[in-house]
């Protein structure tokens, strides 16, 4: 493990902290400490941008102020309001994440990475992050702006960087004081580095190029659930009519969303499947 004096931990916290009071961002989700209204932010920022997410946002918590209003609602109701974020997979998870917490806990979100890690949809990073940003608890966590700072500080000169020799620099250098705010602080340096430089993370041994969306699965996925969300139900046939790709590759996709409890085919009509109902 790469070896931090204790001045370096002291110069490199007070340069982020330094940047963050000049440059910090300001988002809606980060002036509440509402665990219920941090999951929505936490689900709705994976693989997607800040400033596709704002309203969207704004107009899901206007609908469904908490997880007990989230979990009565039917998956058609929760697509519907996640239309345009993509990633509709998330929306799902959301609606079964807000099932979990009413059914399990009460209602309550626990304060406990490993719990959490138990629900759909969430994995070790979110998990940690929705603690630290709901809880103000010092987890520890990556995600590819803190990924891009790390590398950009001390691996300057190295290729191939795993997330093993991140973590612990990451754990070294937490501000433990306030780790809700440490870790905005170092998400929007890491913002601020992708738009000046080359992006760091290229020379993280995980770094991959995001496949194409146009002609790939996951746009028939999108286009499947979207003519469902418009009609409520629909023969299967008028279903693939709508849709202009390879009727094999369409036929997979939409087995697919069977498996995952998307979507059912009953008396010959497709419709979204009521998670609530049928669970």
């Amino acid at each position: 493990m790469r070896y931090l004096k204790k001045n370096q931990i002291k110069n490199f916290q007070q340069y982020i902290w330094s940047f963050y009071k000049k440059a910090g961002r300001k988002f809606i989700w980060r002036y509440i400490d509402d665990p219920y209204k941090i999951v929505v932010s936490e689900i709705m920022l994976q693989q997607t941008q800040t400033c596709r997410v704002i309203e969207k946002y704004k107009n899901f918590i206007a609908v469904f102020a908490d997880f007990k209003s989230l979990a009565s609602a039917s998956l058609l109701d929760v697509l519907r309001l996640w239309q345009g974020l993509g990633y509709n997979r998330r929306g799902k998870y959301l609606h079964c994440i807000a099932q979990k917490v009413v059914n399990e806990f009460d209602g309550q979100l626990p304060n406990c990475p490993q719990i959490l890690e138990a629900l759909p949809g969430i994995g070790p990073a979110t998990a940690s992050s929705i603690c630290a940003f709901a809880f103000n608890s010092p987890t520890v966590f990556i995600e590819t702006n803190i990924r891009a700072v790390f590398i950009h500080h001390f691996f300057q000169y190295q290729e191939k960087v795993h997330d093993k020799e991140i973590f612990p620099l990451i754990k070294l250098t937490l501000d433990t004081t306030n780790p809700r705010e440490w870790y905005y602080a170092l998400m929007d340096y890491g913002v601020m580095l992708k738009k000046r430089l080359p992006n760091p993370n290229k020379k993280s041994k995980h770094y991959t190029k995001q496949s194409k969306f146009e002609g790939s699965n996951r746009q028939i996925r999108g286009m499947i659930l979207k003519i469902l969300i418009k009609h409520n139900s629909i023969t299967k046939s008028s279903l693939f009519d709508f849709i202009n790709h390879e009727k094999g590759r369409v036929e997979s996709v939409f087995g697919q969303l069977i498996d995952e409890d998307f979507i059912v085919e009953k008396n010959g009509k497709i419709f979204f499947k009521n998670l609530l109902q049928n669970s």
